[in-house]
């Protein structure tokens, strides 16, 4: 045996017992602190955690997240393919989980509407290829409905995909060198710039390198995914066609600094914040300028700040407005500036000298370009509808009469650019033989209509079909010599921003002769384009099919009790209250 074993089996001395009873009392009286699993602190060591602090994402307990918020840190929705995969393959639709999950692919399901799927793209800065153009037509016609629809965000939109077809379709954009990720849920949205730009006389810089320089980091920075909600972005370069940056949660607007003072002259852009005009509120100014060139760091730092200081726990209150009205504009941009290795200069507004506003309704029609002999004509497509076949169409025109490059805009319609002074007039025969127009009335040139509820569960209005029965019905009876603009939309989450048309309707359900029956909340003297105004009520709870004559009437009102012949609709509702409008318009 050896001496450890020797030792092994000897008793303790009475020395050695009365250390080791020291040791375990010292042991048993050592001060404690723990977490337990909601994050209070314990005494206790059997309940507690001992150096643990509870889960939090960004700060917020893991059971104060809502239930989005929990299926995002379960699994990231950019990580699905399998069950991408899976759900084609057998051909099946999503439940309310997975749905969530592939909005992050930009595939809606949109039962019980229609039970299939929705495809929403991202399109930079506006501007398709016609190859791109004539792909997205296959993919309508293959495995979509034969159409697509032009969104307010200057994007496209194909509905009616079975669920066998969604890998089809999600490769396909791959091959023509667009994508759908993170278009959808509680990411950045398509980021739109200046329909025009490069190309317009009037514009003060163009946008589109900005744009698509901001499309390529978000698409290659993961923690740009999975916001606490939605978040919108736009460049504003000046010129004929407005992108509605006051909109947007971000908006850039370029201005000339002549005396900068901390500047030196040149162009720049203003940065505008918390745009959300469903919620009633336009975008404002910061006070700060900012170099072109520092646009998509600084745009990278506020989506950033948001990303960890958002509402993670209430989805109504999770969107960048929220916080700013929390925070205040100051401490806001104060925490973006220690995200940015250079710092941010404030400059009055008096100090800046705005672009040209745009020309009312200038996405429609024939426009010279600042290139020589050029020419861009903006195509009426009502309500933001092309058929497969106009699409392919539209594509090939602009291949054989302009540079095989289109552009969306904000206003749901689509510009050929680049077309040559002796081409004008056979573009425009073309446009006619595939049954669109590069003119529109009055009205039918400002209408704007979501998607209504032929493909979206939370409308309760058929938007579109509505829009243009009543632009039809307006234009018959009322000879407007000034633009207006209709939005239709049909829930309040104003997909189509009401509250900025000189006519804003928003859908809901009412009751008519003892039946419930769709019908119209009716706002009056919004505008965007030349000044920010946000529509009031006026009218509450209509039926549509009271809706053509009572703005008909309307309409008359207007012309017959306008101060000039150039005033405006919003310029006119602008100088009197709500109920002189009531009683003017029910007379």
């Amino acid at each position: 045996m050896n001496d450890l074993a020797i030792l092994e089996n000897q008793p303790f001395s009475t020395e050695q017992k009365e250390y080791l009873q020291g040791f375990f009392a010292a042991t048993a009286c050592r001060p404690f602190a723990g977490h337990l699993p909601d994050g209070r602190l314990t005494s206790d060591p059997g309940s507690g955690l001992p150096n643990a602090a509870a889960e939090t994402v960004f700060g917020t307990p893991l059971e104060d997240l809502c239930e989005q918020e929990v299926w995002k840190r379960e699994r990231n929705g950019l990580d699905v393919w399998d069950t991408l995969v899976e759900h084609a393959t057998a051909n099946k639709l999503p439940d309310k989980k997975n749905s969530f999950y592939f909005r992050f692919h930009g595939l809606f399901y949109v039962g019980p509407v229609q039970e299939s799927f929705m495809l929403r793209l991202r399109v930079p800065g506006s501007e398709l290829t016609s190859a791109q153009m004539r792909g997205l037509a296959e993919i309508a016609r293959e495995w979509g409905g034969g159409y697509a629809h032009v969104t307010t965000r200057a994007n496209l939109q194909i509905r009616e995909i079975a669920p066998k077809n969604i890998l089809n379709v999600l490769n396909k954009l791959q091959e023509l060198g667009l994508t759908a990720r993170g278009s959808g849920v509680d990411n950045l949205r398509n980021i739109t710039s200046s329909a025009t730009a490069g190309i317009d006389p009037a514009e003060l810089l163009d946008t589109r390198p900005m744009a698509k320089a901001l499309h390529y980091y978000i698409l290659n920075n993961r923690d740009l995914y999975g916001l606490p909600r939605k978040f919108n972005i736009s460049f504003d370069g000046g010129g004929s066609v407005g992108t509605v940056s006051e909109t947007n949660d971000i908006g850039f607007v370029a201005v000339t600094v002549d005396k900068g003072g901390e500047v030196p002259p040149g162009v720049y852009f203003r940065v505008q914040l918390a745009g959300i005009t469903g919620h009633e509120q336009f975008a404002s100014d910061t006070g700060h300028v900012i170099r072109p060139a520092d646009a998509v760091a600084v745009a990278a730092a506020i989506v950033r700040v948001f990303a960890e200081n958002g509402d993670r726990t209430n989805r109504k209150k999770a969107r960048l407005k929220y916080l700013i009205d929390k925070w205040g504009t100051d401490k806001f941009m104060e925490e973006v500036e220690k995200k940015l290795a250079f710092p941010l200069v404030r400059l009055p507004l008096v100090a800046c000298r705005a672009a040209h506003p745009p020309i009312p309704h200038g996405h429609i029609g024939v426009f010279r370009q600042k290139q020589p002999q050029r020419n861009y004509i903006g195509v009426v497509t009502p309500v933001g509808t092309l058929t497969a076949r106009q699409m392919g169409r539209l594509a090939d025109l602009a291949q054989n009469h302009g540079s095989g490059t289109l552009r969306l805009t904000v206003w749901q319609n689509v510009l050929v650019p680049d077309i040559p002074d002796g081409f004008v007039e056979t573009v425009k025969r073309h446009l006619a033989r595939m049954g669109l127009s590069h003119q529109a009335s009055p009205i039918m040139g400002g209408l704007v209509a979501c998607t209504g509820n032929a493909g979206c569960k939370f409308s309760a209005t058929n938007t579109k079909a509505q829009a243009v029965e009543l632009a039809r019905h307006l234009e018959k009876k009322v000879p407007l010599d000034q633009p207006i603009n209709i939005h239709l939309t049909g829930c309040p989450h104003s997909c189509a921003q009401h509250y900025i048309g000189d006519i804003g309707m928003v859908g809901v359900k009412v009751t008519h002769h003892g039946e419930q029956v769709e019908g119209y909340h009716i706002v009056l003297g919004g505008r965007c384009v030349g000044g920010q105004t946000i529509a009031r009520e006026v009218f509450h709870g209509i039926p549509f099919s009271e809706i053509p004559q009572l703005l008909e009437g309307v309409l008359r009102t207007y012309l017959a009790r306008r101060t000039h012949s150039t005033e405006t609709f919003a310029q006119f509702t602008a100088r009197h209250s709500v109920k002189e409008l009531q009683e003017l318009f029910s007379t």
